[in-house]
């Protein structure tokens, strides 16, 4: 059975399709995921070089020491920027650091890159605009804020359609934060509540350039096809580019296509060519001479075992890459398998549903209980979000019922007095392994939106080292520990009694959500 073949009708003319051969560099262990190279660029590093983190607060103080001691660039993608005080202490921090800059040099080298969401930065009076509008006007030639419109909101849609309820047709949802070398992958955004008490996943990619290179160039290919902030609060797009709701539609998204998958397609022939240097090497002369050499020279690098994988998908402009990955996981995983899934918001797209009932490994998925959706208690109509995630995941659960899958399929819902819940992500555990060897972490949530309406990216993380596996072991107890297992009883609460309107309206607009 070949993965490929079970995927085809997602193989796209952008994503490249080319065969490579097992990587003599890597040990036998992480064969069975090199597959994924033939899509990506494949960054070999140490595990040393890893770290989990585990809570708001570790976040919120790793981003700020982060960019105090940044001296080459920022780069910071986010849904959006929120406008507290904790919002605003981040934003005196890149002031101070630009400052630094500008006066150890006279003229500074550091360079702040932002990506936002349009509509969702431009939310409100108070905004993630007129937050860094005084860092532009104080910064001009280091800062950079590019705020991403959907090519789908356009004409009379977006001059009906309110404010909130345009958010619903797409969004740049990326969330990364790089520092210099360093790189940080979350579902976090930058706002009060994914800095204290709101749930998420965070790991931080200590000094990998190249890493830190791909993710840079990502973010200036999408910030080259959005809309460009100003001084005075006005958007304009770059010079000689397509507009995303003014200009023509095709045209836009296939010069966003040609952008972004140059990024991936040149880091990969870079990464490809790295590896044949460094085996080359390794096969000419005593092989410890040469390393006594690397030494001599100081610039010795632990030898990887660990391998990054970044998973991209933008489906409004033809790039599935991380749906093709993510079923091709859920595919192959093997019985006696465990996967660790985890969302803050329980609507898997139909395809990912069918595979987990439809394959052979265990899955233990934990979603949020409606008190601790980000939804709970919203004025409005999202107010009722939580029902309908309610009414989804009982679906869901009956259905694991009628096909006799309990056993194998299990659902937890995390609860924490105070808390919300965002984490998403997996946890890939081979058959008669207590620790996991692969795990997904970044932006996607498995659900409509995520698979076809956003610009989403992830990371798949790889590794044989025992001290990370444990790490990322860690990580997933210490998250469904906060969890209880649904049962059917689960669904007689009173709290999870789901409104007639709430069940009708539920299948028509759970693609928005």
């Amino acid at each position: 059975r070949s993965s490929w073949l079970l995927l085809a009708p997602l193989l796209t003319p952008p994503v490249p399709v080319i065969t490579a051969p097992p990587c003599s560099l890597c040990p036998e262990g992480a064969h069975r995921f090199q597959w994924i190279r033939n899509l990506v660029p494949e960054f070999g590093i140490s595990s040393s070089h890893v770290k989990v983190l585990s809570s708001p607060a570790e976040f919120y103080d790793l981003l700020k020491v982060q960019i105090k001691t940044a001296k080459q660039r920022v780069v910071m993608a986010s849904l959006y920027l929120g406008t507290g005080l904790l919002e605003q202490e981040l934003v005196d921090c890149l002031e101070e650091t630009l400052e630094k800059s500008l006066q150890a040099k006279g003229s500074s080298n550091l360079r702040v890159s932002i990506l936002l969401d349009f509509t969702r930065g431009s939310r409100g009076r108070k905004n993630s605009r007129t937050m860094l509008i005084p860092l532009l006007q104080r910064f001009p030639k280091q800062v950079r804020v590019s705020l991403f419109h959907t090519p789908n909101l356009r004409g009379l849609l977006r001059l009906l359609i309110p404010e909130r309820f345009n958010e619903t047709i797409g969004l740049q949802h990326i969330k990364v934060y790089l520092f210099d070398d360093n790189v940080i992958l979350s579902g976090a955004n930058l706002s009060d509540l994914y800095f204290t008490n709101r749930q998420d996943r965070y790991v931080l990619l200590q000094d990998s350039p190249e890493i830190a290179d791909f993710f840079t160039e990502l973010v200036d290919a999408i910030g080259d096809v959005s809309l460009q902030l100003q001084q005075d609060d006005t958007v304009q797009m770059m010079e000689g580019m397509v507009h995303p709701y003014q200009g023509d539609k095709m045209a836009y998204c296939e010069i966003a296509n040609q952008r972004v998958m140059e990024v991936i397609n040149s880091a990969r022939t870079r990464q490809e060519l790295l590896h044949a240097k460094t085996f080359h090497s390794s096969q000419e002369g005593n092989p410890m001479l040469s390393q006594q050499d690397s030494q001599a020279s100081g610039d010795l690098k632990p030898e990887p075992d660990t391998w990054i994988y970044p998973l991209i998908q933008m489906k409004p402009f033809g790039i599935q890459i991380d749906e093709m990955v993510t079923e091709t996981l859920l595919t192959e995983a093997e019985r006696g398998a465990r996967i660790y899934l985890t969302t803050g918001y329980f609507n898997l797209t139909q395809a990912y549903m069918d595979l987990i009932l439809g394959t052979r490994a265990e899955y233990r998925i934990l979603l949020a209980s409606p008190e601790v959706n980000g939804f709970f208690g919203a004025k409005g109509v999202a107010g009722a979000i939580p029902a309908a995630y309610v009414y989804i995941e009982h679906q869901f659960y009956s259905e694991v019922c009628c096909l006799h899958q309990q056993e194998r399929v299990q659902l937890q819902e995390y609860s924490r007095t105070g808390w919300t819940f965002h984490a998403k992500g997996l946890w890939l555990y081979l058959a008669g392994s207590n620790l996991p060897c692969l795990t997904l972490i970044g932006s996607p949530n498995f659900g409509y939106r995520s698979v076809h309406r956003d610009l989403e990216a992830q990371v798949a993380i790889v590794t044989e080292n025992k001290a990370l596996q444990q790490q990322l072991h860690q990580e997933q107890e210490q998250l469904y520990l906060c969890s209880g297992v649904v049962s059917s009883s689960t669904f007689e609460q009173p709290n999870r009694y789901v409104k007639l309107w709430v069940k009708l309206v539920t299948p028509l607009i759970k693609n928005f959500f």
